[in-house]
């Protein structure tokens, strides 16, 4: 709906120049010339004056707000000015609050929309992961009952695979109520001192036959005389660097290697654990941390994989009042990069 100031002006400085232009016939040696002049300045002055006011003061921001309002019922995105200086015009001042009351609920509405979304995708998802070791274990179980549970071989063999589906769902189960736990804040980082660079050479000991079997090297950068000390969770940071060298053993090359780089600095120490593996697209990047999120879907559930490893990453080092990045590019490799306090 538009409204048109200068019908509005057009009518008021009519009036004005009629009402003016009257008084000049009760007057005494008025000409029809100066009536005419005074009708025309009259009129001319008045229209300019309303005009302008109408339309700058008035007009032009209920023309506004009602274009905002069709905006949103046409769901498209409002534009909210900034004011300049402390606003006089009570019009202004309506018209900016319902600007940000618009902008408020839009954005409200919005972000329902992106969650129901992210609901939608996230219901999906958990679906298909739960589904793939259940229907897995299932055929197992149901072949062993429709008779091949008579013969030996064939029934260790089944259940053996029924057994490693299952341990696959109790992991996906394990791992989303860890997510679910560190979203809602439900569990606390238990924070102390500890000997990062002890900690690394532990996992290295741990994951040494997985990375064997590969032909990989875990290199350690440099070794300090000195332990590394820093602050955290030492059990929490312990699953963030298992799960990243882990997943560089998982998605490297054969005969590759995988270094940790522990840096010290005054106030923290920043840990880099690089692969030169086939790295990761650019396009890809911004997703990795989310759940589920796999860049190569094949290759990961081959891997055994839950999808939820580098979000709880995140999470964990997030609740470390700290953040995790990433760098790769094809063929490249890829290198995870975070700090944490330091006992300097």
């Amino acid at each position: 709906m538009n409204f048109n100031s200068k019908i509005f002006a057009i009518v008021l400085a009519s009036a004005i120049s009629i009402l003016t232009t009257s008084f000049l016939y009760i007057t005494d040696g008025s000409t029809l010339t100066a009536r005419i002049v005074t009708f025309g300045i009259s009129f001319g002055a008045s229209f300019i004056f309303i005009y302008l006011t109408f339309e700058f003061l008035i007009f032009k921001e209920i023309n506004d707000l009602y274009s905002a309002l069709d905006k949103m019922r046409k769901n498209e995105k409002v534009h909210v000015r900034k004011p300049l200086g402390s606003q006089t015009n009570p019009i202004k001042k309506l018209n900016r609050e319902i600007f940000d009351l618009a902008f408020t609920k839009q954005k409200e509405i919005d972000d329902l929309k992106k969650m129901e979304e992210y609901r939608r995708e996230f219901l999906a998802n958990v679906s298909h992961e739960l589904k793939t070791p259940i229907f897995s274990a299932q055929g197992f179980i149901h072949t062993l009952i429709d008779g091949a549970l008579k013969d030996k071989d064939v029934r260790k063999k089944f259940l053996k695979k029924a057994s490693k589906s299952l341990d696959a769902l109790s992991v996906l189960v394990q791992d989303l109520i860890t997510i679910s736990q560190l979203e809602a804040g439900q569990i606390t980082m238990q924070q102390e001192y500890f000997d990062l660079q002890r900690m690394t050479v532990d996992i290295f000991e741990q994951l040494e036959a997985k990375a064997h079997k590969k032909e990989m090297k875990l290199v350690l950068s440099e070794t300090k005389e000195n332990p590394v000390e820093t602050y955290g969770d030492p059990e929490r940071i312990r699953q963030v660097l298992t799960n990243l060298i882990d997943n560089a053993i998982k998605y490297g090359n054969e005969q590759g290697q995988i270094t940790v780089d522990i840096e010290e600095h005054e106030e923290h120490v920043k840990v880099s654990i690089a692969d030169d593996g086939p790295g990761i697209s650019e396009d890809k990047l911004p997703r990795i941390f989310e759940r589920f999120y796999r860049v190569d879907k094949h290759r990961s559930r081959e891997s055994g994989g839950t999808g939820l490893g580098l979000s709880i990453v995140k999470h964990i080092i997030e609740s470390h009042d700290t953040s995790i990045s990433v760098e790769s590019s094809l063929d490249n490799g890829t290198k995870f990069t975070f700090n944490l306090p330091h006992l300097s």
